[in-house]
């Protein structure tokens, strides 16, 4: 008797797991974006008064959506003749990248900050083939600027370098520069959560790797060695897979989102990049 209660209870504690795996996985796959995207919608200010000259400008993409961006030109004394497009990573909106922009037009490139769908007041709602049609609006906004893509570097940050390397297999630029990039974002959920079938649930796959795999863009990767968002080892596999590999550049004691990954050590990599490429 005591054999046969002891095998209903392990019975039914299985079943109980089962059931809790199976509402999580269920729950995974119905609310995976809200796991993905975090976007800060409020409405941002006019860009003229964070960074001195910057304009308020819209991306208008295919699907009829009106996408407001900053648009920084270059400092004039120091003008290279290129821009930078940047593609922000999953969280917050572009007054959160002022101050790299900033770094960046005195260094002499033009900026277009993107807040893609549904970030810093944009309508619409964030996935991987909106996010890669939001970037490639952009670049054909810089076009219209008077930079063309072979006149341009793609600035992709976390969740971005899995925008920009879709985007440079279709519209291949002079330069792209990756901070904290991801092999592929199955990679960082598997991390994240080890006991969940992230790899057959993921729906927004942005495959970093296979996607520059064959590619002769330069291309510069930037990260810090104590990410808690982005394991390093994944940003490391990034450059080491890399065929065109310019710089790899690593910033002791580093998280994903501290201030220096904002700052003047990652425009000066940038530019370093734009003046090698131009």
């Amino acid at each position: 008797m005591v054999t046969r209660t002891r095998r209903h209870t392990g019975i039914a504690l299985g079943l109980v797991v089962v059931l809790l795996v199976g509402l999580a996985v269920g729950m995974l796959a119905l609310l995976q974006r809200r796991l993905i995207y975090f976007p800060d919608s409020a409405r941002v200010p006019p860009a003229g008064e964070v960074i001195e000259g910057a304009l308020d400008v819209t991306v208008r993409t295919p699907d009829g959506l009106a996408l407001g961006a900053w648009y920084v030109p270059a400092a004039p004394a120091s003008d290279l003749g290129m821009a930078v497009l940047v593609a922000p990573g999953n969280g917050g909106n572009r007054s959160g990248r002022a101050e790299l922009a900033a770094e960046l037009s005195r260094r002499g490139l033009a900026v277009l900050l993107l807040d893609y769908r549904g970030y810093g007041g944009n309508p619409g709602s964030p996935s991987e083939h909106g996010l890669v049609m939001d970037a490639t609006s952009a670049a054909h906004f810089l076009e219209d600027q008077g930079y063309p893509a072979a006149r341009t570097i793609y600035f992709g940050e976390s969740l971005g370098t899995g925008v920009v390397a879709a985007l440079q297999s279709q519209r291949a630029p002079a330069g792209m520069v990756l901070r904290s990039p991801f092999t592929a974002l199955a990679d960082v959920a598997a991390h994240h959560y080890p006991w969940l079938p992230v790899r057959i649930l993921l729906r927004d796959r942005f495959e970093v790797t296979s996607l520059l795999s064959g590619s002769a863009v330069p291309v510069t990767v930037i990260y810090g060695d104590r990410d808690s968002v982005v394991p390093s080892e994944l940003s490391a596999r990034v450059a080491d897979e890399a065929t065109t590999l310019v710089e790899r550049v690593v910033i002791p004691g580093a998280d994903h989102n501290d201030a220096v990954m904002f700052g003047p050590r990652v425009a000066d990599a940038v530019a370093r990049l734009a003046k090698a490429v131009s």
